[in-house]
């Protein structure tokens, strides 16, 4: 039988209030090794190495295994103990944040569902190995490490949980989810150079049927919902940013061209850009408010 081992490290850099690993470690448990009844004050994420254990919470118990994986709520009453004749190991984390909650109810893991079963014990146990390394090595830069490793392991367990639904419901088609996606990408990159045809490519569609569906769940084309976000872009930059020249907005948002940029903004807004910041410092000097 494994000796019996105990290591754990706490989080030697500065809280983060939104989302805040605690503390780490892995143990190799003696025969009948028990924790609780008890409540704690964050959450705590377990993946079992090797061995065998059961983990109550409420009136339920589970009989956990190598690869399972199971979760403890703050302020829950819990029971945890391992097999007296085949003692678990694990890993643990221990984190809480204003984020923490909502983001454990994205993966799926909750009170009413708090263990994974089997196939992640590589996926979960490293992100935790990891952590505790970054831990006990206390380096600079280890925080937004540790950071990216909890996020990594909340990943990992969503995808192993909810393996076919996105942000979206189930019953939501394929296509749809992928326009609604190129959608969120256009908004986040829309100063960028962007080719419909290599979009439509990238998810496994010719430019036609992949514009076609794009415009029926977005109510408009890729080329005329990209030059809508730029050319609102810039009208909120020419409102916010007296300081920048209407080159340099345009430049901003993704137009190579300025007087490109000012033919487009005069077909939305019915004058150009540099008449339109004119009649915003009107307005300013005769007390009325822009739009």
């Amino acid at each position: 039988m494994a000796k019996e081992t105990y290591r754990v490290y706490s989080n030697p850099y500065p809280e983060d209030p939104a989302l805040h690993a605690l503390f780490a470690g892995h143990s190799q448990t003696r025969p009948g090794h028990q924790v609780g009844p008890r409540v704690f004050d964050y959450f705590l994420i377990h993946s079992v190495l090797s061995g065998k254990g059961v983990f109550v919470c409420g009136d339920r118990a589970f009989e956990l295994a190598a690869g399972d994986s199971f979760v403890i709520e703050p302020g829950k009453l819990v029971y945890y103990a391992s097999d007296t004749a085949d003692p678990w190991r694990y890993r643990w984390l221990a984190f809480q944040g204003r984020e923490a909650r909502g983001l454990m109810e994205r993966t799926g893991l909750s009170w009413s569902a708090p263990v994974v079963r089997g196939g992640g014990e590589n996926r979960i146990s490293d992100c935790l190995e990891r952590i505790e390394g970054i831990f006990a090595g206390r380096a600079g830069g280890g925080d937004l490490k540790a950071k990216g490793c909890l996020l990594l392991m909340l990943g990992e367990l969503e995808e192993m949980l909810r393996p076919e639904a996105g942000p979206e419901e189930e019953h939501v088609s394929k296509i749809e989810r992928q326009v609604r996606q190129a959608a969120r990408q256009l908004t986040a990159q829309y100063a960028e150079p962007v080719s419909v045809e290599r979009l439509a490519e990238s998810m496994g569609y010719n430019r036609a049927y992949f514009s076609k569906m794009f415009k029926k769940y977005n109510h408009a084309a890729p080329a005329a919902f990209l030059l809508n976000l730029r050319v609102s872009k810039a009208r909120q930059l020419l409102r916010e940013r007296p300081e920048l020249t209407v080159e340099q907005i345009a430049h901003s948002v993704g137009f190579n061209d300025p007087l490109y940029f000012s033919k487009q903004f005069k077909r939305f807004y019915g004058m150009p850009p540099r008449a339109y910041r004119k009649s915003l410092e009107s307005m300013k000097e005769s007390g009325e408010t822009g739009r």
